[in-house]
């Protein structure tokens, strides 16, 4: 018996690597200790000391019976022993990503290739993955889950019941947008089962957007989107058989529509893990449910008064350790993003990041040399950089030492892919004049595994870049973090006209010490050679490294607190002798937008001109998810979501204002802007507007459209905020 527990951990493992190695930005090995890559069709491994190359498949293994032309892969994984690979291909987006296509599995040692799913659509294919043992396939069509059997070559179904309201093995849209789920199912460990979430959808009232170019007669394009103050599509989790393809669903307590299931994984042959999110989500559960006879017991809870926040943005994986005794778990119960080690009962539970200060998130977990390694930031909240502590500490243990990686002495932001086990990394590195540099180092010691490569040596400084980061004190004593980027040739005896560019919600933040996030990406010219001013500014309910409080200040007071932070900190800008205040600029995107009119409206002589593109103009038109986190539920607070809302204070409008939206826009619908075109017209507020046919929320789609979007962009800020010193 402890055998078999023992092989159960393993396959566990090799599981959470390869779902690791799916979202990773590099192609890892399994082991750890080299990377693949593609160079001319042929699929190479890379040892990244050595930087010796093996070809692993050529591309002529690659080309389809039949065809002459090779497959050219989005995305593949292999199946545990290493004789297969799954290739991604033909692939189309669904709503933001490419996550359906067609799906080819190449066995090496028969050197065959065949394609998956055939008498399925084409293009149809969602989240393939082998089996643990590498027998089988299993895969996402039309909403219902399927596998084949990869010597039988047949095709089965697992699922019937799909439809676009009654989803299998994936999600709908505001799991994908607030929950970064899209993968719905998971192979048990012993390859005999599959457990997946299964969302209703069917309550949910779709939003409707209307095409009306594509042909002579308007195209309806409904999407199922539940809307803040309206109930969760219910969720649930079941596990299937595949002997007898029985289905077994997870009693979970509770009304379904009253909460959310965000994160599932197996735990052993027989046993899920499961994170329950109330629908105010200030309550977060982990649960254990028996596959066998669906009964379910929690074992470990939290609470908080705004909203707990999730583990990690990565839904797939389980950071288990210590032989699946023990596992990592990122929590804010103590008013910090702290790691903790928690045991499988959930009664030892040890605080493994001890201190004042936020860690970002979980890199890797070395169990051979007892860390765990976490990005963070103690000591300046723009900056990152890489960390670790010991893992198996006694819960008594007063202090557990914080350690700084070598190679990082350069001041800003450390990024790492590290591989599986801790064995190499990817390190890059920017600065506010600093463009990306990258080396590679090992670990245990974190050193450049080539120290004439490393990043000391290869940085180099923009010396066009004439930035400062700068501490705001409001006159309510709140310190804010800024960055001003002064332009070219800059002369502090003469006064220069000023962009702001802010976005100011709990999804980013805008002040960061990496390179290129102080010039701007819209602008059809250079603002700084054009001799403007250039300001970021992080309010309160940002995510920084800065404490739960400072990020939670935001409940039920977004559009207000957010705001009133900003337009403060802005007026300390204003104070600055080279800054010109009659000639000011805000402008922002998505929730940027949003903040854009808060700003505009509710401080009419702070802004003399404004761009907002792809606003949320009224709070009670976004999805549950998000807004219900951040303001609670509307039919027990509405004076906050009225509050809040641009429309509200559209009437304090004196400045110029670009309003800009897409009309396809399935994230911030375009009724958006009609709802705050209707307040303006309704107060004879003037103002431009221009509405993109069928693009999205990014308003990228069609030829010409960035280029459109820049110039009308970029006219609007040279007209009503002049450039230059003066």
């Amino acid at each position: 018996m402890n055998n078999f527990k023992g092989y159960l951990w393993v396959i566990l493992i090799f599981i959470t690597i390869s779902i690791q190695a799916q979202n990773s930005g590099i192609n890892w090995t399994k082991d750890g200790l080299g990377f693949y890559s593609w160079s001319s069709g042929n699929l190479i491994k890379i040892d990244p000391v050595t930087k010796a190359e093996v070809v692993v498949v050529k591309k002529e293994q690659l080309i389809p019976a039949g065809t002459n032309v090779a497959l050219n892969p989005q995305s593949f994984s292999f199946s545990s022993d290493n004789n297969k690979i799954l290739l991604f291909v033909n692939t189309a987006k669904v709503w933001r990503y490419k996550t359906k296509g067609d799906y080819w599995v190449l066995d090496i040692s028969k050197k065959s290739l065949r394609k998956l799913g055939q008498g399925l659509p084409a293009q149809s294919l969602m989240f393939a993955k082998f089996s643990p043992d590498g027998k089988k396939v299993a895969y996402v069509s039309n909403r219902n889950i399927y596998y084949e059997d990869l010597d039988a070559v047949v095709v089965r179904q697992l699922t019937s019941d799909g439809t676009r309201k009654m989803i299998n093995g994936t999600f709908d849209w505001v799991y994908e947008e607030e929950f970064g789920c899209r993968d719905g199912f998971r192979w048990s460990p012993d390859g005999k089962q599959i457990a997946f979430w299964q969302i209703d959808a069917n309550k949910i009232r779709d939003f409707y957007m209307i095409n009306n170019t594509d042909s002579v007669y308007s195209r309806v394009i409904p999407v199922e989107y539940p809307k803040v103050g309206q109930s969760p599509s219910p969720a649930r989790i079941g596990v299937i058989t595949l002997s007898n393809v029985t289905l077994k669903w997870m009693r979970l307590e509770g009304d379904p529509s009253q909460y959310y299931i965000p994160r599932m994984e197996w735990s052993g042959s027989n046993e899920l893990i499961v994170q329950q999110l109330d629908r105010k989500q200030q309550e977060s559960k982990l649960i254990y449910c028996n596959a066998n006879d669906g009964s379910t017991a929690t074992f470990w809870a939290e609470n908080d008064d705004a909203w707990v926040d999730l583990n990690t943005s990565n839904p797939a994986g389980w950071n288990w350790i210590n032989g699946g005794k023990d596992f990592l778990w990122v929590s804010e119960k103590d008013g910090w993003r702290h790691i903790y080690k928690i045991s499988r009962d959930g009664n030892n539970i040890v605080l493994l990041t001890k201190g004042n200060y936020d860690i970002d998130e979980i890199k890797a977990i070395d169990e051979k040399n007892n860390y765990v390694y976490f990005s963070a930031s103690p000591d300046n909240a723009t900056q990152l950089y890489l960390y670790r502590v010991k893992m198996n500490i006694d819960a008594k243990q007063s202090k557990n030492d914080l350690e700084l990686l070598p190679n990082q002495s350069l001041k800003g932001t450390h990024t790492y892919d590290i591989s599986p086990f801790a064995r190499f990394a990817k390190h890059s590195f920017s600065n506010y004049k600093t463009p990306p540099v990258e080396e590679w180092v090992g670990f245990p010691d974190g050193k450049a595994l080539k120290s004439s490569a490393g990043i000391e040596k290869s940085a180099v400084t923009d010396n066009n870049m004439n930035v400062n980061y700068l501490k705001l004190t409001t006159d309510e004593n709140i310190e804010l973090d800024a960055w001003i980027n002064k332009p070219l040739n800059f002369n502090p005896q003469k006064k220069y006209p000023v962009v702001f560019y802010v976005y100011g919600e709990p999804a980013a933040s805008t002040v960061k010490d990496e390179y290129g996030n102080h010039d701007n990406f819209l602008y059809d010219g250079s603002l700084s050679a054009e001799g403007y001013i250039q300001v970021g500014i992080d309010n309160r309910g940002t995510p920084s490294l800065k404490g739960a409080k400072w990020r939670k200040a935001i409940y039920r007071k977004n559009g207000q607190i957010n705001i009133r932070d900003m337009a403060k900190g802005f007026k300390r800008i204003l104070e600055l002798p080279y800054v010109d205040k009659d000639r000011t600029v805000v402008w922002g995107w998505s929730g940027g937008g949003s903040s854009t009119l808060n700003l505009m409206f509710q401080n009419p002589d702070l802004f003399k001109a404004g761009v907002s593109i792809a606003p949320i103009t009224n709070l009670l038109y976004y999805d549950n998810i998000y807004t219900e986190r951040y303001m609670g539920l509307p039919q027990e607070n509405m004076d906050d979501f009225i509050k809040g809302s641009a429309v509200t204070h559209a009437k304090g409008l004196k400045g110029k204002l670009l309003l800009v939206h897409g009309t396809g826009d399935d994230n911030v619908h375009y009724s958006n802007a009609e709802g705050l075109i209707n307040e303006l017209i309704k107060y004879n507020k003037q103002f431009q507007f221009m509405s993109y046919p069928n693009r999205t929320h990014s308003i990228s789609e069609g030829n010409g459209t960035r280029e459109h979007l820049s110039k009308l962009y970029s006219d609007f800020i040279r007209a009503n905020c002049p450039a230059g010193a003066k």
